[in-house]
């Protein structure tokens, strides 16, 4: 068990964010719960597969037999949040692994994000050792709260920089130089 456990079982916010400039943006993980807030940094990657499979999960409690349950198809307008992150941001961890789950007991949705771990070069591991984390961040948030989370993750992550017509990689505000596949 981790010793060091940030644990927000109804935050009042949580939010994936970004800090910098397109295409040097850092993404982070922030809940707050009245004055606490911890914040978690992120691959883009890592918050967009977050947002996706949350939707996914919603999808499918919303899709169950006989689940009282009533998850939102949309996002309630009153949890929109567009604001940027709680400042100052300062990072607990950079994370390794993510994990999500569905508590129907409070009819929740669960993210756990585990730090990343660093193994020694000289470390013998095989297969079965297990590394355990020092820290890890808990959060639990309710069905429209996910929702509206999945969808401004989305859209953060989206609002990178352009990407090319021709071949696809983004463009950066210096310049571009399209490298088409015949090119290679």
């Amino acid at each position: 068990m981790p010793s060091i456990v940030h644990a927000f079982d109804w935050p009042d916010r949580v939010v994936v964010g970004t800090v910098g400039r397109p295409g040097a943006r850092a993404f982070y993980l922030q809940a707050r719960d009245g004055a606490r807030v911890t914040s978690v940094g992120l691959e883009k990657m890592q918050s967009a597969a977050l947002a996706e499979k949350i939707d996914e999960i919603l999808d499918q409690v919303m899709a169950a037999d006989g689940n009282p349950v009533s998850v939102p198809t949309g996002i309630p307008v009153e949890l929109v949040d567009n604001e940027p992150l709680d400042q100052p941001v300062e990072p607990e961890f950079r994370a390794g692994a993510l994990s999500l789950g569905w508590d129907p007991s409070t009819a929740q949705v669960v993210i756990e994000a585990f730090p990343l771990v660093e193994v020694d070069d000289d470390a013998e591991l095989d297969d079965e050792t297990e590394v355990e984390p020092d820290e890890v961040m808990v959060v639990r948030i309710p069905v429209g709260t996910a929702r509206a989370f999945a969808a401004r993750t989305l859209e953060i992550v989206g609002a990178g920089r352009p990407l090319c017509p021709f071949c696809g990689q983004p463009i950066d505000p210096e310049g571009h130089v399209c490298v088409l596949p015949g090119d290679l």
